[in-house]
């Protein structure tokens, strides 16, 4: 049985140019980091700007007059009143309530919506909106077409407007601007990111990917712009205290054990999961804490959690953040076990390493 052809963003030789060390994600061939290493990625995001290639992404088009009531059936936040450039994040469940993804809709206008979802998922997500559509509405797998880079830090706005104009970067955190000129190229750009830090995200046709990225490379180069790997971007969003599917979520686990019950607006008439997500309750019986260690060793994801010799939980993902310098973990315990300053214990292969459960998230940039 032959092995499955990863495949390549239009950026790989770019990567390749900037010394990327790549390696297999999601099915894609991607850089984990540059000659550069995690650690000065992850800082140049938090200080200055780091630039991310996520053409892997899934991208699908929902349009119709049904557009809207689609939404709102398969996803669990509420999608109604959105102005036109307007993006809103949302879990989306199967029928027991567990979530298939979380994503971000970009709405442009009343019959059109763009849906982002991770890129793992692209294809079960697709499959599954396609199964669960309603009415007047068309669902369209428009990934391979989009590329899409992520320009991050405090510096990242300064950068973008140096090739294009000022007008063209929404004023306000999630939102977007549709056919927007960037360096010669008609982007989408949106004030939405995975790192904690201010940004953007640049969407464009694929095959123009290479050209706003070296535009860009160019632009930030007196701000100290640097091309940043997965290993950067996995650091920052847990320091950040962003969820990610497959660890703080998936099939079996609920938004509201993962902390992400203000996206689940119950008041809605109905949604995919809804009947299932009542049933768990509020609290639900296990909910997602962060852990600060106080030990020696680093928590991975994967590990019992421990309070008094008792398991309660297992974590979800962790690892040394380089901005807070000191090593944090994400994890699902029994809910009447999260008070804050509550001390655990995590069996990290064999050896008990001692932690603190803190609020999340673990970093939070001065706005």
């Amino acid at each position: 049985m032959s092995e499955e052809k990863l495949l390549r963003t239009s950026l790989y030789d770019t990567h390749v140019k900037y010394g990327g060390k790549i390696v297999p994600f999601a099915g894609w061939e991607l850089p984990v980091e540059y000659k550069t290493g995690v650690i000065a990625e992850h800082m140049a995001v938090r200080t200055k700007a780091g630039m991310f290639d996520v053409s892997h992404m899934g991208e699908i088009l929902c349009k119709g007059p049904d557009a809207l009531k689609n939404l709102n059936m398969i996803l669990t936040n509420d999608y109604s009143g959105m102005h036109d450039g307007q993006a809103r994040y949302s879990p989306m469940c199967n029928e027991q309530g567990g979530v298939v993804d979380d994503l971000i809709v970009y709405k442009k206008n009343d019959q059109e919506y763009l849906m982002v979802v991770n890129a793992a998922n692209k294809d079960k997500d697709f499959a599954w909106v396609k199964a669960h559509q309603s009415g007047d509405v068309e669902f369209e797998d428009i990934s391979d077409t989009i590329g899409q880079i992520a320009l991050q830090g405090p510096l990242a706005k300064g950068i973008l407007k140096k090739i294009t104009a000022v007008e063209n970067i929404p004023a306000e955190y999630y939102a977007c601007t549709f056919d927007r000129d960037v360096a010669g190229v008609k982007c989408m750009i949106s004030t939405t990111g995975y790192t904690g830090e201010d940004g953007v995200e640049i969407y464009m046709p694929m095959e123009d990917a290479p050209k706003i990225y070296e535009a860009l490379m160019a632009a930030g180069k007196d701000e100290g712009l640097i091309p940043c790997g997965l290993g950067a971007r996995d650091t920052l969003r847990l320091e950040a205290g962003m969820p990610l599917y497959g660890h703080e979520m998936d099939d079996t686990v609920s938004p509201r054990e993962a902390g992400l019950g203000i996206f689940v607006k119950m008041d809605k008439e109905d949604f995919i999961g809804k009947d299932a997500i009542e049933k768990i309750g509020k609290p639900p019986k296990r909910r997602k804490i962060g852990l600060k260690v106080t030990g020696r060793g680093i928590i991975r994801e994967h590990q019992d959690v421990y309070q008094d010799g008792k398991k309660i939980g297992v974590t979800t993902s962790g690892t040394h953040c380089p901005y807070l310098n000191h090593a944090f973990a994400a994890a699902l315990v029994e809910t009447d076990k999260r008070d804050p300053g509550t001390k655990v214990e995590v069996d990290v292969r064999g050896r008990m390493v001692e932690a603190e459960i803190v609020k999340m998230p673990f970093y939070k940039r001065a706005d």
